[in-house]
């Protein structure tokens, strides 16, 4: 994930009714993310062919006062996948902002974790590359490893009046020191021009998290 400050007024047209923006050190993010689903199901039943891919996505970080409890969450601006099925099944049943075009990655774990997405637009590769080491690490407290993966919410703007909400399971992941990165987004194609910027600004942070099994709630509440 790679982290970048951003001024609050480029995600309003973006921020879901009824959340608001959540900031770490006076600062919001929005954060370009690769990672790989692995044999994923629908309803507990495995999706053949599909069950394993890549994702790029665009998200930033929100939250919701409940009954005096904060519900700490994420919104997607953009969710990329290289399968058109996943993306009008995820579009049609989550109401989320996929699109499909292709991608691959390159990932190795022998000395080092070197990992690798990329994604094609416009007829050009862009890409997100780490190297770190293969300890893992807990996340410490106040972190900002704590503030972007510690997010077990997900909010989707329907509209200016309505929001939908859904719940995230999985463990605290570990984390990775890294030692190397490297970043060729075209961010004015991919995500519009509110975040043409960030194609020449170097990120707060880029982290890299070991993963783990991860559920969606299938319920999702409107307000």
């Amino acid at each position: 994930m790679a982290n970048y400050e951003i001024e609050p007024s480029a995600l309003a047209p973006y921020l879901p009714k009824g959340v608001e923006l959540d900031f770490y050190n006076n600062k919001t993010y929005v954060s370009l993310v690769g990672f790989m689903f692995n044999n994923t199901s629908l309803f507990g039943i495995p999706i053949p062919f599909f069950g394993s891919f890549e994702e790029i996505n665009l998200r930033f970080y929100v939250r919701k006062l409940e009954n005096r409890k904060i519900k700490k969450g994420v919104v997607f601006i953009n969710e990329t996948v290289p399968f058109k099925i996943v993306a009008l099944l995820a579009n049609k049943l989550y109401k989320e902002h996929y699109i499909s075009i292709p991608t691959k990655n390159s990932i190795d774990i022998a000395e080092n974790k070197q990992i690798k997405y990329e994604w094609k637009i416009n007829n050009k590769w862009n890409s997100i590359a780490v190297k770190s080491d293969t300890n893992q690490y807990k996340i410490e407290k106040a972190s900002i490893e704590e503030f972007i993966f510690e997010r077990y919410f997900g909010f989707t703007k329907l509209s200016d009046t309505s929001t939908q909400e859904y719940q995230i399971h999985h463990p605290k992941w570990m984390t990775h020191k890294i030692l190397k990165t490297h970043i060729d987004c075209d961010f004015r194609s991919m995500y519009g021009d509110s975040f043409a910027g960030l194609s020449h600004q170097t990120p707060d942070s880029i982290l890299l998290a070991e993963g783990s099994q991860v559920s969606v709630n299938w319920k999702r509440e409107r307000f």
